[in-house]
């Protein structure tokens, strides 16, 4: 569970960062949550941006996405979406607890 002060912290890292995963009007689709995965086991910190065309809510995705990687939300604003998950080992985020 991050605390107040790593999702400050996260959220300041993840503003600079481009959106890795954007997710249409095909929604939480098997290719989308299979890039979704390769991409944060391999960043760890990543930004979500669901598409204008899409007729879905910003926070449901973030928060299936969530669950279904072993992920945490650690932001949601407008159509953006921060997804964060440390690795065991080697994490670049090593000041995080979580």
């Amino acid at each position: 569970m991050l605390t107040g002060k790593d999702k400050r912290t996260l959220k300041a890292m993840a503003t600079h960062l481009p959106s890795v995963v954007q997710i249409g009007k095909d929604g939480l689709s098997d290719p989308v949550i299979d890039s979704t995965r390769a991409v944060l086991t391999a960043r760890e910190l990543i930004k979500i941006h669901v598409l204008n065309n899409a007729d879905l809510d910003i926070k449901d995705v973030t928060a299936d996405l969530a669950d279904m990687l072993g992920a945490e939300t650690v932001q949601t604003i407008g159509h953006y979406g921060v997804l964060f998950k440390k690795k065991k080992e080697k994490s670049k985020f090593d000041f995080i607890k979580a």
